[in-house]
């Protein structure tokens, strides 16, 4: 059975918490594990989280802050321990690719996995599967950042009026969707597209329009919400963004369900995030993430 859900396995920002570890999100996608921005502590917070090296076939790093990063080391050596079967590929930013080599490598142990290295250095797609497409846009932080965003193609439902209409069941329904057409009928005579899913992981970066891009008709939206709306000054200084920027983008993009995370940790009410994000007019599902917590996708429309 398929499983589309994000696995969150950290939340704080800079600084982690006695309730929230450094950043790290694992997005099941089908048969495939992403592995966003492991931080110091991720390796045993997939434990705590029941996700396996096994899982994982792609990391996808936005940039090279230690709150992001640090924990890349564990996790590659954890999945050449565990001696993951299939090969795994990093994508992170090519201006960091001394920081990667060092975390790689940052103690001795024995190499049993092909880890791909596939930096990135532009916008665009980066992989083609049959599942998704891997995109990344630059952000705007003090280093060279990226977000994520994966699309699913579109495809077709069929509908079963058209379908009886016909005279279409059985084997030759998986027939006309093979072939496109059948004894004159068009595949599109008796079906109707259905919208692909589209997700995006947003990091560390003040408003540009690589945020927008990235969260433009998304059915989830992981993105930073470091600062509230009273420290907005701050967020632009040091390059966040606040819940009430977050929400007015996941409002603006069209987004079905927008999370929160990557928390100062100044605050201490995290319902602050939801209130701001509200007040800001975004209506649809709000998930204030902490540890821990599995949040899944957006049924399809």
């Amino acid at each position: 059975m398929s499983v589309r859900e994000l696995v969150v396995l950290g939340t704080a920002s800079q600084v982690p918490t006695r309730h929230r570890n450094h950043n790290g999100y694992l997005l099941r996608w089908d048969g495939e594990g992403i592995l966003f921005d492991p931080g110091e502590g991720t390796q045993r917070q997939m434990l705590r989280a029941g996700v396996a090296a096994h899982d994982l076939n792609r990391i996808c790093v936005t940039h090279f802050h230690g709150d992001h990063s640090l924990g890349l080391a564990g996790v590659i050596q954890r999945i050449n321990l565990d001696k993951v079967p299939h090969e795994v590929t990093a994508h992170y930013p090519r201006s960091g690719q001394r920081f990667f080599e060092r975390l790689r490598y940052a103690t001795a142990y024995r190499e049993s996995v092909r880890l791909v290295e596939a930096p990135v250095d532009t916008d665009g797609p980066l992989a083609r599967t049959p599942g998704y497409t891997l995109q990344a846009r630059r952000l705007s932080h003090p280093v060279e950042a990226y977000g994520y965003r994966l699309v699913e193609p579109d495809g077709r439902r069929m509908l079963p009026d058209r379908l009886a209409a016909h005279g279409i069941k059985g084997p030759d329904v998986g027939r006309i969707q093979r072939e496109g057409s059948l004894g004159g009928v068009p595949l599109e005579e008796v079906s109707e597209v259905r919208r692909g899913q589209r997700f995006a992981f947003v990091m560390d970066t003040r408003l540009c329009d690589g945020v927008y891009a990235l969260a433009e008709g998304c059915d989830m939206l992981v993105i930073e919400s470091t600062f509230l709306d009273e420290d907005e000054e701050l967020a632009v200084e040091f390059g966040h963004l606040t819940a009430g920027q977050a929400a007015r983008v996941a409002r603006e993009a069209g987004v079905r369900h927008l999370v929160l995370t990557h928390f100062s940790q100044r605050y201490s009410d995290p319902e602050e995030f939801e209130r701001q994000a509200r007040a800001a007019g975004y209506e649809a599902e709000l998930t204030v993430a902490h540890d821990l917590q599995r949040v899944g996708l957006p049924k399809r429309r």
